[in-house]
Formats: C-alpha cells, structure tokens, sequence
C-alpha cells in the first residue's frame, strides 16, 4: 500500500510533444512526454477525460518510460466519431488502442488506464494478446450495472452547458465524479484543457456527449480468464467504485493480480495525489523492469 501525502510544492505539469495518428478513419491524438528510446508505456484516460489526467505524473516516470497518452476518438482533441450511429464502444476503444500499438510497434509495454480506460484495457490485454508487458488498471468499474448504464445514456441524449467564454467554463470547471481532492491550480491546469470554443462562438467540453450513450453492459470479470500478464488494480481510498468482492472475483481468475490504495485521493487520483500514484505504480513496476 503506497502511503505517499500529495506533495505542499509547486506542481509542475509535464512538457510533451503532440502528433495526431489516423486510426481507423479517424485522427487521434497523442501527447508525447519523453523519452525516446526507453521502454513503452502508453496512458488511457477516462470518459469525458483526456490526455492530460497524465501532465502531474508523466515524470515520475521518463526517466525509465517513453510515456504517451492517448485522447480517445470523441475525447479531447481526437475526431468525433461521424457515423450514425458513432462508434464509442469500449471494443472499438481497445481495437484504436490495438491498431495504435501496431503503427508505433509498442513491445513489452506498460499500460496505465484510469476509470473507463479501465475497462477498454481489460478488453484490450484479452483480445489483443502478445505485445503488452504490464497492466495497471486506475480506480476502474470492474463490472457495470444497469442503474450505471441508464444515467449514462440519460445524460447522453442531454444537451451539455454551453459558455460566453473560456473564463467562464473554466470558472464553472468539476471533475466528475466530485470528491476530487486535487490542488486549485491541478483543476485549472485540466480545466483549461478540457474546453474549446465551437462553431457558434460558445464554449463546451471538449467531448461528444454521445460516448454516453453508447456505453454497455459490461463485466470484466471473464476478460481475466484470458490475462495472464502481471497488473495491478490501484483503488482510491476515499472511493468506493472498486468493491473487495470486485476485486475478489478478479483475483480469483488471474491470481497473479496485485492490488494497492492510494490515500489522500478519490476517483482522480493522477489529480489528487500525483506523488501517491506514481509511488504506487512504481512498486508495481520496477521489480518488472
């Protein structure tokens, strides 16, 4: 168990370089943080996230990692998916990361997924054996349940807010869900990277609501039969989405699962306690290197 506080110093968001890969029809964009030439880990953010949950821990971890993070299609600044219906399934999701890792012939990497990623890489490391090293799966639903998936689609088919300005939204800015114990300057940081202004001159999340709507049923627990390589599970202490008997079922397929809490933190715990997560993690990887 980490037992790492969040840090009382300045906390400095990672420099990073961008690309945008084509991904079956759609562009999706990465952030590079460093540094080529080491070993790969690719970081998947949550729903509604994006790529920079990743700037407050991505150099904790350059020094032995060539770390990117990926904006998945109808997040961040990746394409929204055209089709009518889109394609926000979490098997289309794993299948971008599938088709990623074979244009940038990513080997024995390391994946971190955080929330919905979670279960995107469950999917991932299941269907898509032979390239990945590690698995560390980020505060993640283990299963989903009917009540869950009907207040995702409610909010799918709702029209979000909308904003005058970027000050605005970033005034009116939370991280869903709340409880987040982030610093001010942690929020606005992703605040300021989680708007755009849209064709009629006002300001929305940069996420199609849609990718509510498309969200299933789904439990991850027979993807373990297939997951054989190490991971870790990393619980939030102040929340509750990751259960024991979850963990249990988990643990009781692929035994080889590790499981650790880091404190001070709730959902958002790249946000609330980058010291604690990248303590965490760590323990997890270096006896893997």
């Amino acid at each position: 168990m980490s037992d790492a506080k969040p840090s009382t110093h300045p906390l400095v968001p990672a420099t990073y370089t961008e690309q945008r890969i084509e991904i079956a029809g759609q562009k999706l964009r990465l952030q590079d943080y460093g540094t080529a030439g080491k070993p790969a880990m690719l970081c998947l953010h949550g729903g509604a996230a994006n790529a920079h949950w990743y700037d407050f821990v991505a150099q904790g971890f350059t020094a032995d990692y060539h770390v990117r993070a990926l904006d998945f299609r109808g997040h961040g600044d990746s394409d929204w998916d055209a089709c009518d219906p889109p394609d926000y399934t979490y098997r289309r999701h794993a299948a971008d990361v599938h088709e990623l890792t074979q244009k940038l012939d990513l080997r024995d990497f390391v994946l971190i997924a955080h929330s919905m990623g979670g279960m995107v890489s469950s999917i991932y490391a299941a269907t898509y054996p032979g390239r990945l090293k590690a698995l560390v799966i980020v505060d993640s639903n283990l299963t989903m349940t009917p009540e869950r998936i009907a207040n995702y689609r409610v909010v799918g088919n709702r029209e979000g807010r909308h904003y005058a300005s970027q000050e605005e939204f970033v005034a009116a800015y939370k991280v869903r869900p709340g409880g987040s114990t982030a610093r001010p300057e942690v929020l606005r940081h992703i605040a300021l990277h989680s708007g755009r202004v849209f064709d009629d001159g006002l300001w929305r999340h940069k996420v199609d609501r849609k990718v509510y709507a498309d969200r299933e049923l789904v439990d991850s627990y027979p993807l373990w039969d297939q997951i054989r390589i190490p991971a870790l599970l990393m619980r939030a202490a102040l929340n509750k989405r990751m259960t024991p008997e979850a963990i249990a079922q988990v643990q009781s397929r692929a035994p080889q699962v590790q499981v650790t809490v880091v404190p001070d933190s709730d959902h958002h715990i790249t946000l609330d306690n980058p010291a604690g997560f990248i303590q965490a993690a760590r323990r997890f990887l270096d006896p893997l290197a």
